[in-house]
């Protein structure tokens, strides 16, 4: 758990992903669409990748990509993406970590 923490300090969003994987793809592309600069780690393409991947899970993440963090704090994958999206409260964590700045 150690090494997620430490790559998510202090950035505002960051996404956890696989590179073969369609629905981090679906979630890297919302983000982008509200221009979030995410930052992105392919668990299948960094050298910790294994390690990163089983912290995750005991942070309850499953499956383990996507698995997204806002503000340093761990929201979870895409279903609870998209209902913070349906509810509205997307854009204002967004904003509030400082991953956008600027919403219509």
């Amino acid at each position: 758990m150690e090494s997620v923490r430490n790559l998510v300090n202090e950035k505002p969003l960051v996404i956890f992903s696989k590179s073969s994987c369609c629905v981090s793809h679906s979630m890297k592309q919302l983000m982008s669409s509200y221009g979030a600069n995410a930052t992105i780690y392919e668990l299948d393409e960094i050298p910790n990748g294994n390690e990163v991947e089983k912290g995750l899970t005991s942070m309850g993440s499953k499956p383990s990509v996507p698995t997204i963090f806002i503000g340093n704090k761990f929201v979870g994958g895409s279903n609870e993406i998209l209902s913070l999206q349906i509810q509205g409260k997307l854009v204002p964590m967004l904003i509030e970590a400082g991953a956008i700045w600027v919403w219509k």
